[in-house]
């Protein structure tokens, strides 16, 4: 019997907006102009509080943090297509993703100078607590994806995680389950291009994450990440595919990390300035600043404003955060069960009293 070829694939890339602020009109989505500004505002207030996180844990106020710089057009773009009714599964890098969803930035803080009550959200905001083992939350969308689809319920779960996320385990089983068993679902890499201190063409032979999705059955696109307007584009339809009952989506997102994996490591180990200088020549927010200025809608004045709103809403936000109260010691137990088993209360009971002597 002759050979014969079985299966063809082929992966798209989409792009929209330059580097020097002009967009392909025959792409270019509809958007009102104010809600373009709103986007800006939205990266532009990621960089301020991710800037001043770093700031507070030099100063011993927080643990650790990771940063997200040069990330902002992903997670203001992929927000921007979804609704209040979508859940939200994020990585340990997802700060713009959850505040945009609804969580409040002390809340966001909270979690990272090692309070519980950093995940714990308003009620009504659909987010799941922050994933810091790699790759685990790709399960996690899953299950909520084929939750949604069994409970009929006009939502849909987006998971995000990054390129190094993408070599583990449960990156294969979440997306395989969610592709066979038809989840309301939409898996985000953020492919900023280093696994802490490991290259992404160490991490795979592939010439794209995107076209991985072949290997499930799903669809799978590459999008410029730091092009806002092309991750809204893919966002949206992949949102809309799945809210519709067509299944899951995979987006690689190409993007770059412009600062350290986390506050405990040094990037100038192992990667060059001249490929920092390269990537920070195309800054997301840089770039569509570029483009509201080129349209009249922007300027210096209105740049400055913003800045100073930025600055006064976090700052606010972390008076909220160190006025609240200390946590007690018997708290690393009550946020574990519903009902809390026997041996629990005999541990909890033995270290309030060890505390109380």
């Amino acid at each position: 019997m002759p050979r014969t070829q079985v299966y063809e694939a082929v992966t798209e890339r989409l792009e929209i907006l330059d580097t020097e602020g002009a967009v392909d009109d025959a792409l270019m989505p509809e958007i009102d102009p104010e809600r373009i500004q709103g986007l800006y505002r939205d990266m532009v207030r990621m960089r301020t509080f991710d800037d001043k996180a770093l700031k507070l844990q030099r100063q011993g106020r927080m643990g650790t943090w990771p940063p997200i710089k040069g990330q902002e057009a992903i997670q203001a773009g992929v927000a921007l297509a979804m609704t209040e009714k979508d859940w939200l599964i994020p990585s340990f890098r997802d700060h713009g993703s959850m505040i945009l969803h609804g969580v409040p930035l002390h809340q966001v803080y909270a979690y990272w100078v090692g309070d519980e009550r950093g995940s714990c959200f308003p009620e009504g905001v659909r987010c799941f607590p922050v994933a810091v083992p790699v790759g685990s939350q790709w399960q996690h969308g899953a299950g909520v994806g084929l939750s949604l689809k069994l409970r009929g319920e006009d939502a849909v779960a987006v998971t995000f995680g990054g390129d190094g996320s993408t070599s583990e385990g449960d990156f294969h089983e979440g997306l395989n389950c969610a592709a066979v068993l038809g989840a309301k679902a939409v898996f985000v890499i953020q492919n900023n291009q280093w696994a802490i201190s490991v290259p992404l063409h160490q991490q795979t032979a592939a010439e794209t994450l995107a076209q991985k999705a072949h290997g499930y059955g799903l669809p799978g696109i590459q999008v410029d990440g730091n092009d806002v307007f092309a991750v809204y584009v893919a966002a949206e339809e992949a949102i809309e595919r799945a809210r519709s009952g067509g299944g899951p989506t995979l987006i690689e997102a190409v993007t770059y990390r412009l600062g350290d994996h986390t506050t405990a490591d040094d990037a100038s180990r192992y990667r060059t300035d001249e490929e920092l200088e390269k990537w920070e020549g195309r800054d997301p927010i840089l770039r569509l600043r570029r483009y509201l200025v080129a349209k009249g809608l922007w300027d210096d004045e209105r740049e400055a404003a913003l800045v100073e709103e930025a600055r006064t809403w976090i700052d606010a936000e972390i008076k909220v955060l160190e006025d609240m109260t200390p946590q007690q010691p018997q708290e690393i137990f009550t946020s574990m069960y519903a009902e809390m088993p026997p041996h629990l209360e005999e541990q909890m009971q033995s270290l309030v009293e060890e505390v109380q002597s």
